[in-house]
C-alpha cells in the first residue's frame, strides 16, 4: 500500500480557453485566478500561445499578468511557458524584470522550446532548430537577468538578478530534465504528453518518472528540488454533472484531434477520460484518482487545470473551491489564510465566504 502524496504548493493553470470572444476570456480567466487566490491557491500559471485560438487564447502572458499583478496581492504568477526560441532573450528579460517589480516580487519565470511548428513559421523561424535556439536564447535569458554585458556591451535596467533563481523548465524528455537539473532551475512537467510507440499504453507516471529522475541527479549538492506536475482536474458537486460535462468538453477536444489527423483510441466516456490523462468527479473521487497518480508523489508543487473539459466558467469556479476545500487538504496541503488586519480581526475563513457561497453553478444556472 503507498502513501498518501504530499505537495508544498498548490497552483491553479490556464490556457485561457473560455468558449467567449479574447476580451471576455480575458476577463474570465482574470475572475477565476484572483478567486483561487482567494480560496488559498499558492501560484497560478498562464500559457503562451500564438495563432491557435483553440490551444490557448494568449500570445502575450506578460501583459495579461501585469494586470493580474494589480488584481491580486499575494498569489505567485507564473509563465507556464514562455516559449523562449520565438522570442529575443533581452526583452523577455526586460518585460520580466517589470512584471516582477511591479508584482512585489511574485513573478515565476517558465520557460520552454514550444509548441506548434507552424508557430515557428509565423515568425520566420524554422522549427528543426528549436531546440539551439532555445539553448542558446536561455543562456542569453540567464545572463541578462544576471546582469552580465549584452551584446553592444550595455546592462539592463532596471536590474532584478535573483529572478534567476525563479526560472523553470519545461520538458517533455530526459534530456531536458537533467539540462533543468544542471541549472538548478525548476522542472515543470506537462498534464500529459506524447506516448512512446515503443509503449503506447505507458502511465502518465511512468512517462514522466525517469525525467523527474535525471533532474533529481542532475541538480547541484544542496539544491533543492522544485517540481511543478501539472493535471487535468474537474471537481463537481455530483458524479452525474461531472461526468456529463467531461462528456461534452472531451468529445469536442477529439473532433479537433482528428481534424488535424491525430487519432484519439477509443469512444466511451472512460476511454476518453484515460487517453487525456484527466481526473475528473466528486471530490472523492478526484482524491482516489489522484492518489493513483504515482508522479505526484514526487512533486513539490500540484497545478490544477480543467483543460480538456474546459466547462463553463461557474463550474470552473466551483471546481477551484473543492479543489482547494475538499480535494487539496487530502494531500497535506494548507491553504494561505488572509492575514489578521492590523487591528487583530482575523481575515475572512476562505471556506465560509460569500463569494464561495454565489459561484455554486446551481446557484447560477
Amino acid at each position: 500500500m503507498t502513501s498518501t502524496p504530499r505537495f508544498q504548493r498548490l497552483a491553479f493553470f490556464t490556457r485561457l480557453l473560455d468558449a467567449a470572444p479574447p476580451a471576455e476570456r480575458y476577463r474570465l480567466a482574470a475572475e477565476q485566478i484572483a478567486h483561487a487566490e482567494s480560496q488559498g491557491y499558492d501560484a497560478a500559471w498562464v500559457a503562451q500561445h500564438h495563432f491557435h485560438e483553440h490551444e490557448g487564447g494568449l500570445p502575450s502572458p506578460f501583459v495579461f499578468l501585469g494586470h493580474l499583478a494589480g488584481r491580486t496581492s499575494r498569489i505567485r504568477l507564473g509563465t507556464g511557458i514562455i516559449t523562449l526560441p520565438l522570442e529575443l532573450p533581452v526583452r523577455v528579460a526586460e518585460d520580466a524584470i517589470v512584471l516582477d517589480l511591479i508584482s512585489g516580487g511574485r513573478l515565476e519565470l517558465g520557460v520552454g522550446n514550444g509548441g506548434n511548428p507552424t508557430a515557428f513559421a509565423g515568425f520566420e523561424l524554422d522549427g528543426e532548430h528549436r531546440g539551439d535556439l532555445f539553448t542558446r536564447n536561455l543562456a542569453r535569458l540567464r545572463g541578462a537577468l544576471k546582469g552580465e554585458p549584452i551584446p553592444g556591451g550595455d546592462t539592463l535596467y532596471p536590474q532584478k538578478p535573483d529572478l534567476v533563481e525563479r526560472i523553470w523548465q519545461a520538458t517533455f524528455s530526459v534530456s531536458g530534465g537533467t539540462r533543468a537539473g544542471m541549472a538548478g532551475d525548476g522542472l515543470m512537467l506537462s498534464r500529459t504528453q506524447p506516448r512512446p510507440a515503443e509503449t503506447p499504453h505507458a502511465t502518465l507516471a511512468e512517462r514522466q518518472d525517469p525525467i523527474i529522475d535525471a533532474y533529481l541527479a542532475a541538480l547541484p549538492p544542496g539544491r533543492a528540488p522544485r517540481i511543478v506536475g501539472s493535471r487535468s482536474v474537474f471537481v463537481a458537486e455530483t458524479r452525474a454533472e461531472a461526468l456529463r460535462l467531461a462528456d461534452l468538453g472531451l468529445r469536442t477536444a477529439v473532433r479537433r484531434f482528428i481534424a488535424r489527423g491525430h487519432r484519439v483510441p477509443g469512444d466511451t466516456l472512460a476511454d476518453l477520460i484515460k487517453a487525456f490523462d484527466v481526473h475528473v468527479g466528486t471530490p472523492a473521487e478526484v482524491i482516489a484518482s489522484l492518489r493513483a497518480d504515482k508522479t505526484l508523489a514526487r512533486v513539490t508543487d500540484l497545478a490544477v487545470q480543467v483543460h480538456s473539459i474546459d466547462p463553463p466558467h461557474p463550474w470552473i469556479l466551483r471546481s477551484i473551491e473543492l479543489v482547494a476545500q475538499e480535494v487539496a487538504p487530502a494531500f497535506g496541503w494548507p491553504p494561505t489564510l488572509p492575514k489578521a488586519s492590523p487591528g487583530g480581526q482575523e481575515g475572512i475563513d476562505f471556506r465560509t465566504t460569500t463569494t464561495q457561497r454565489s459561484t455554486s453553478p446551481a446557484a447560477i444556472a
